[in-house]
């Protein structure tokens, strides 16, 4: 009976490992299917594609064999990875490394749909999710990477273009790591952990000025800033494009016809140039910028000159440059586009500054920075990925430079982002202490003239949050402590204190009585109820301190009991402090009628 009895308390603990480890598994196993799933569909979609358009070829060069190979390049170029062109009229090598953007855009959103995929199978507790985020990611990485090496092995062995295996190692498995790793980061919610752990990887410096406890904030609000400066940069950059070609319109239409005659010819170029229409986008915003792009080794093409080179191949959106010469008001116009990013940043960070512009000037000046540093490295990297060589001797160098894009936004981003942050910061300061001074004199007419009906408006009364668990009435600087309430009254005033008025409303000073202190209004609503956080540090001008000035507790309204971090026990006045208050009142308002309540003693007693 004991063996039995043991060997069931065994099974029983050996089953959740079990079950563990079958779930472990069948989430590695759909995550290599995922991978190898996305990795087929990406390599099918570029086969289909080559294998149409060398079917409706009237001249085909080569067989089929030699369209796979190409469609088999072709899905390693949308990765960022260098092909090398070894069919040339010298006989030397020579290098393509330009990457359509849009075509980058295929990989990434399927792997990251597999990774999502993967992880929605995972269990429910928080220890098997977690293992199952991270089992599909591998998963995932490992079974794109194994479709991926054959790929690049079939597209090795033959065929005029030839994967680069430094740039095929390093590309595709980056962009499968990163897309699979974003794909499992949103299944989960975006969660702050794996951002938090990037961070730690940062300088020391760098890391302590993001990870402090307002780091947070000032990231978030310089990420936006960012985002938007880039996408104004961006489509920017696409008008000026579209406007430049609709200029040389008669230019663009010719190269169009003389690079093929038949219709599945045509076809092709112009699927090309719709996939390249991101990286023309990229290389008007470098041109507005500043730095311009490079058309061949010592060709630079800028707003103040341009220097084409004299040999361009015939392509419609290369009919887009401008012309060879120095700069006119046309070209100088184009700077228009990266004012307008830095004054979207600035605007950006300036509402991101709390309310009524509550950051510092220095503070939401260090949020521009950060927010032209972000966007500096965003659209650097855009202009790395949407340059490169075409060849080997005067096309070696073809589009922006990403360094001299990225210092050329951060430029212009603090340069006018900063000034117009603080001008507007500035002016939602203003707006809001207007505001606050409108509503103050409203409720002073109104609160006056009730004051002035029944005589008893000559004091003050302030309540204001003083700490938790006081007892009993307490001396407080000449005030009357009652628990959490202080009740306030004008030095001089000939009047007892009366009940205090609700929380958030404010009793304005009365003509010929000296005010006293008013500490803080409730900015947050009627009620004024914040909850406590013990996770975060102790900062008595923190909003969600328990001990900030505007941690109001109205007890018309109780926190809930069930919550262990919000509940506040409500604090009541005691029966002998309200009796008191009552009492004065009624010897106060003798000569007036005025009564205590039903309930009180001596209720009712009036003229």
């Amino acid at each position: 009976m004991t063996g039995v009895t043991q060997m069931t308390a065994r099974r029983l603990s050996l089953s959740p490992l079990l079950s563990r480890m079958r779930d472990r598994s069948s989430g590695l196993a759909a995550g290599l299917l995922g991978g190898a799933l996305a990795a087929g569909l990406g390599l099918g979609s570029f086969a289909v594609l080559v294998m149409v358009l060398w079917i409706s070829s009237p001249y085909p060069d080569s067989g089929p064999d030699g369209a796979l190979h190409v469609a088999a390049a072709l899905w390693l170029l949308a990765h960022g990875a260098e092909l090398v062109r070894v069919d040339t009229l010298s006989g030397v090598p020579a290098p393509v490394g330009v990457t359509p953007l849009l075509l980058l855009a295929l990989p990434v959103w399927l792997v990251r749909r597999a990774a999502r995929d993967a992880v929605d199978g995972g269990g429910d507790d928080e220890g098997a999710v977690l293992g199952s985020a991270r089992t599909a990611w591998a998963g995932v990485v490992l079974g794109y990477l194994a479709v991926g090496t054959g790929a690049a092995c079939y597209a090795a062995t033959g065929g005029a273009l030839r994967p680069s295996w430094a740039w095929t190692a390093v590309c595709v498995p980056a962009v499968a790591v990163l897309a699979a790793g974003a794909g499992v980061w949103s299944a989960h919610g975006c969660p702050r952990g794996p951002v938090d752990s990037a961070l730690l990887l940062l300088p020391r410096g760098v890391r302590r000025l993001l990870l402090e406890p307002d780091g947070r904030e000032r990231l978030a609000v310089a990420g936006r800033a960012a985002g938007a400066g880039a996408a104004v940069l961006f489509g920017g950059g696409a008008a000026l494009v579209a406007v430049s070609s609709v200029w040389h319109l008669g230019a663009a239409r010719e190269a169009f016809l003389q690079l093929t005659e038949g219709w599945s010819g045509r076809f092709a170029v112009l699927l090309l140039c719709v996939a390249l229409v991101p990286n023309a986008a990229v290389w008007g915003a470098a041109y507005a910028l500043g730095p311009g792009y490079v058309l061949g080794a010592g060709h630079v093409v800028a707003p103040l000159s341009s220097d084409p080179a004299p040999l361009l191949p015939q392509f419609p959106l290369l009919a887009a440059v401008p012309d060879a010469g120095g700069g006119t008001p046309w070209n100088w116009a184009v700077g228009a586009v990266p004012v307008i990013a830095g004054v979207t940043v600035g605007v950006f960070v300036a509402r991101g500054a709390g309310a009524g512009g509550a950051w510092s000037r220095g503070r939401t000046a260090g949020g521009v920075v950060l927010a032209g540093v972000l966007c500096g490295l965003l659209m650097g990297g855009l202009a790395g990925l949407a340059g490169g060589p075409l060849g080997v001797s005067a096309l070696a160098r073809f589009g922006p430079v990403w360094w001299q894009v990225g210092g050329a936004v951060l430029m212009w981003t603090v340069g006018v982002g900063v000034p117009v942050a603080l001008v507007v910061r500035g002016w939602r300061r203003w707006g809001a202490a207007r505001v606050g001074k409108e509503g103050a004199g409203g409720s002073a007419g109104s609160v006056g003239s009730a004051a002035a009906g029944s005589g008893l408006g000559a004091a003050l009364y302030d309540f204001t949050s003083v700490g938790r668990g006081g007892a009993g009435p307490q001396a407080h600087d000449g005030a009357v402590t009652y628990d959490d309430l202080v009740e306030t009254v004008a030095p001089g005033s000939p009047v007892p204190p009366v009940p205090p008025v609700p929380t958030g409303q404010v009793v304005p000073p009365v003509p010929g009585v000296a005010p006293a202190p008013v500490e803080l209004v409730d900015p947050i609503g009627p009620l004024g109820v914040h909850r406590r956080d013990p996770l975060h540090p102790r900062d008595p001008m923190h909003p969600r301190d328990p001990m900030h000035p505007l941690d109001l507790f109205d007890p018309l309204e109780p926190s809930d009991p069930g919550d262990p971090v919000g509940y506040v026990e409500p604090v009541w006045h005691g029966d002998v402090a309200r009796e008191a208050r009552w009492a004065a009142l009624r010897e106060a308002g003798e000569d007036e009628g005025v009564d205590g309540p039903a309930g009180s003693e001596g209720g009712g007693v009036g003229r």
